[in-house]
């Protein structure tokens, strides 16, 4: 049984989740569009670890949300998960941001695609079955009517999160699904995090870097 605290700061959503054995006992989170991250994160972490009467040296890892995303939300998710990593001398777990927000989509039989609003009309994508297994790497790319079409041609395909709307506007084909969930959460975390805890898949925590794909760009 691990504990683990989870950090998703990669949108909008500030969100913290206390998770033991893989479920969430406590969590905390706050969508503000003017990212409230810098002044709530922190109030989240205490919250949290009291809520489920845990003592933060009884915490055996820290998970963060490792991108892509906001840059700026990246850097104070990543910089707090080092910081307590530091302290309490425990792992680093991080988890792919499209692959957390990929866990909120229940079916038998589709195509995931998590999409990302990186401006304009580009978006933060990748391709996961439904399984979860990821099946096309996470890229950054400008979309069109045609975007996504060799999966929209084999079997339904939803997509999810807050760059999904971009492409709802111009997508014309019968087997497109949109959710209107449109953020990651730490809730999602919990699964990927104690799974990874289990096998030992940590990241260095002096050098781990939130995994931006692209250049630095003022939210």
């Amino acid at each position: 049984m691990a504990i683990i605290l989870c950090i998703e700061t990669a949108t909008t959503n500030c969100s913290v989740a206390l998770a033991i054995d893989g479920e969430v006992k406590a969590i905390r989170e706050e969508n503000n569009q003017k990212y409230s991250h810098a002044e709530k994160l922190h109030i989240f972490i205490d919250e949290v670890i009291n809520e489920a009467n845990i003592d933060k040296t009884n915490l055996e890892a820290i998970a963060v949300s490792k991108g892509p995303g906001s840059y700026t939300g990246l850097r104070i998710g990543v910089s707090a998960a080092k910081g307590l990593c530091f302290a309490l001398d425990i792992p680093l777990i991080s988890t792919l941001t499209l692959e957390v927000l990929a866990q909120q989509v229940k079916c038998e039989d589709c195509f995931i695609i998590p999409l990302l609003d990186a401006r304009r009309m580009e978006v933060y994508s990748a391709v996961f079955n439904a399984e979860k297994k990821q099946i096309k790497e996470t890229k950054a790319e400008i979309i069109d009517e045609n975007s996504f079409v060799e999966f929209l041609n084999e079997k339904k395909t939803i997509f999810i999160g807050d760059g999904s709307a971009k492409f709802e506007a111009i997508c014309n084909h019968n087997d497109a699904e949109f959710y209107k969930i449109t953020h990651p959460s730490s809730a999602e975390m919990a699964s990927l995090a104690e799974a990874k805890y289990k096998i030992g898949d940590t990241e260095s925590v002096a050098y781990f870097e939130p995994y931006y794909l692209k250049e630095f760009l003022l939210n």
